[in-house]
């Protein structure tokens, strides 16, 4: 299973959650990045419907894929 740790971090004059390299919008406090960083964390929990998608890869190949609604990621909030 796959695993998403968001991480509350300094950012923009402000305070963010960042997940691997991409970062959310600045807060104006620790807490309110956290809070933001639990609701988001707490939506991946949520199944769906399976879908079709598609992606690029990095050579730059299109691929299509079923991705369950079912298969959802354990998550984590640090900092």
């Amino acid at each position: 299973m796959t695993k998403v740790t968001y991480e509350i971090v300094k950012h923009d004059g402000g305070w963010a959650y960042r997940v691997e390299e991409t970062f959310s919008e600045p807060y104006p406090s620790h807490a309110a990045a956290r809070a933001a960083a639990e609701r988001a964390a707490s939506e991946q929990h949520a199944p769906g419907a399976s879908v079709i998608i598609s992606y690029e890869d990095k050579d730059g190949h299109w691929h299509k894929e079923v991705s369950s609604g079912k298969d959802r990621p354990e998550t984590d909030v640090e900092g």
